[in-house]
């Protein structure tokens, strides 16, 4: 008999010198797919080229701090990774937009090392809302609009995932789709 492997999916975050390691909950994990997939679908129907790099550890020894966002994304600065699969804040660009799932408790400030990791833009789904926040002179700001989606509010996604929730994730996605093209 061979043991068996289990696997545990972890998300961590570290600030200057603290250490979080968090494990997600099913709640979480569902909300991080439809939201991301909501992004995508948002940019398939807008034309726009992305990149999607999900968990991927981001840090800056630097400026000792490093996190992994539920998933994040590059728009602006798609071009500049494009294919790339060596990319280094060094001497690369941050994610243009990370997304936070917040439906537990996280003992470190998660805004003040994305700030020091120059991500522009942070989207935080938590108890059926979903916020976003901008980088502005070193600290978010809660905002309306999205950088990278700026004619659409945003913000009504939670509810219309909702309204489709039971009908399947077919079924958000198609919504999704059409809500873009409504606006």
């Amino acid at each position: 008999m061979h043991p068996q492997k289990i696997r545990i999916v972890t998300r961590v975050a570290y600030d200057d010198g603290n250490l979080e390691i968090m494990t997600p909950l099913p709640e979480c994990e569902q909300y991080k797919e439809v939201i991301s997939d909501a992004v995508k679908d948002i940019a398939e129907e807008l034309d726009l080229n992305y990149e999607s790099l999900g968990s991927t550890t981001w840090k800056r020894e630097r400026k000792m701090a490093g996190i992994e966002a539920d998933n994040c994304f590059y728009f602006q600065n798609e071009s500049l990774v494009r294919g790339r699969l060596d990319l280094d804040l060094q001497k690369d660009p941050p994610p243009d937009l990370a997304l936070e799932i917040d439906v537990t408790n996280k003992y470190l400030n998660r805004f003040s090392i994305y700030a020091r990791l120059g991500v522009p833009e942070i989207w935080c789904y938590d108890a059926g809302e979903l916020k976003i926040y901008l980088l502005q002179n070193g600290e978010y700001l809660e905002s309306e609009r999205s950088l990278v989606f700026p004619s659409l509010e945003i913000r009504d996604l939670p509810k219309l995932i909702e309204q489709n929730r039971t009908n399947g994730r077919r079924a958000i996605r198609k919504a999704v789709r059409q809500w873009v093209h409504q606006k």
